[in-house]
């Protein structure tokens, strides 16, 4: 069976999926007019206001630490020492790239997700891929597929991946046994996801940015302690990335190949962006400025911390260390664990096993939340179903944490990859909706406005958007 997903993992990411996403990504940047750069400083302008939320909806920042709680995990520790060891240093640009491109593919698939959003049965916002496709595209169809893939990646698969990697963080630091730590997060996991969509934002608002901010200040703290090999590991970087350390080797092609293809796995394994995944956050919220557009900010800010700020931290952490060995045995959680004891003695083992547990727990409860929208989606809110689904979910956290590392992140890999590809296409499909809305935003704001939406100046959308959400907006004034 492992053989069987290796081969398909391959085949998607050896050739799809990259050209998929740098095109997608490099097509976006030019039909947003480089929305990534010219409004890079109104990302944050648009948090400013960001606790607003109403009794629909959570608040935009509760939207973003809930998505940064599923970004940030495994993938900025464990999976950026993963692209370092099986791609060398020059897989981090290629991270890097992939993020940048990725913040117009964020904008864009986090902007259709709030234009098309409902709500469900409880009176809650609810919305993402699967319901643009619907909506927005008339292709339930394409909806229920993307659904599917969605609920196995990250109700299932993606929450066996977290819990392998706090399992291992516990074993390496504290000598703490897989199948005990397991139960410990069962039941922590249990009472969060029973406790419904609000549970997990407050969850995710607490947790998300006092962990991110003790990570990069130790991050920091080593960068200015060793700040005379900084130079040194950002040229190193640069000249991997184009094969100008192996030009001598005879296998600057394959080495090249090796760096991108697992820089770009490692990024939108991380970020996510184009995945289809954070949509599902930025549906739930009650936006401000009360416009679809500033969700997609919101998720650009989302990509740009996850992937050129956190991401670069760890690369910081390992590179200074001089515990990398390019193709190494020790590679994941470990190598990271090693490379900041390295830095600051034993404690530094203690601290990611903590850091990677409550990292990789709120993706948990985070890449919970997702799946339910999905379920929601297909079931149409069938309240027994979903406490059945909510006890599968627990079930695969409890098999990923004793489960074997390749074979579950060769799992997440093949589902992330079938989920970016039918999201991929669906948002080039609505990308005309997505540039009138960065422009109708942008043109409100250039004239002093607080940006508003009224669907009555799209009429040609109106039968696609859902009734009493966007028909009655504040004044633009």
């Amino acid at each position: 069976m492992t053989s069987q997903i290796i081969f398909l993992n391959d085949l998607l990411w050896g050739s799809v999926l990259i050209y998929l996403l740098v095109g997608v990504g490099i097509f976006f940047t030019y039909r947003l007019g480089f929305i990534q750069f010219k409004h890079f400083g109104h990302m944050f302008s648009v948090m400013r206001n960001s606790r607003k939320s109403d009794k629909a909806g959570i608040s935009s920042f509760q939207a973003l630490c809930t998505s940064l709680a599923a970004r940030v995990g495994t993938g900025n520790m464990a999976g950026v020492a993963v692209a370092l060891t099986l791609g060398g240093p020059g897989a981090i640009f290629w991270m890097w790239l992939i993020a940048m491109l990725g913040m117009a593919t964020a904008f864009a698939e986090s902007a259709l997700a709030q234009l098309y959003k409902t709500r469900d049965a409880d009176g809650n916002y609810r919305g993402g891929p699967a319901y643009y496709m619907e909506k927005g595209l008339g292709m339930r169809w394409m909806g229920v597929v993307f659904s599917i893939f969605l609920i196995i990646a990250f109700g299932l698969v993606f929450n066996a991946v977290q819990a392998n990697s706090i399992s291992q963080a516990m074993n390496v630091a504290f000598g703490f046994n897989p199948t005990y730590v397991g139960m410990v997060l069962v039941v922590m996991t249990g009472i969060i996801i029973f406790g419904g969509l609000r549970a997990i934002a407050r969850t995710a608002e607490i947790l998300v940015p006092a962990m991110a901010l003790c990570y990069l200040l130790l991050a920091l703290f080593i960068m200015f302690t060793n700040i005379e090999k900084l130079p040194g590991i950002i040229s190193l970087i640069f000249r991997s990335a184009f094969g100008l350390e192996e030009a001598a080797s005879g296998a600057l092609g394959y080495t090249i190949a090796q760096g991108m293809i697992n820089g770009l796995k490692r990024g939108l394994f991380s970020n996510e962006a184009g995945m289809g995944s954070a949509p599902n956050a930025a549906a739930s919220a009650t936006p401000y400025p009360p416009h679809p557009a500033s969700q997609g900010y919101v998720q650009m800010l989302g990509v740009f911390m996850d992937t050129i700020v956190i991401c670069s931290a760890t690369v910081a952490i390992i590179l200074m260390s001089g515990e990398y060995v390019p193709h190494g045995e020790v590679t994941g959680i470990e190598l990271t664990q090693r490379a900041l004891s390295a830095q600051v003695g034993s404690w530094g083992s203690i601290f990611i096993a903590v850091a990677i547990f409550f990292f990789a727990f709120t993706s948990l409860v985070a890449n919970y939340s997702y799946a339910e929208t999905n379920l929601i989606f297909l079931e149409h809110n069938n309240k027994a179903g979903l406490n059945v689904f909510r006890l599968v979910v627990l079930g695969m956290v409890m098999f990923g944490s004793i489960a074997d590392l390749p074979t579950v992140w060769a799992m997440a890999d093949v589902s992330m990859g079938m989920m970016a590809i039918i999201n991929l296409i669906a948002i080039v499909l609505l990308s005309g909706t997505a540039v009138k809305l960065a422009k109708d935003y942008n043109k409100q704001l250039s004239q002093g406005k607080v940006p508003t939406f009224d669907s009555k100046d799209y009429p040609e959308l109106l039968a696609q958007l859902e009734e009493g959400i966007w028909d009655q907006p504040k004044s633009k004034e």
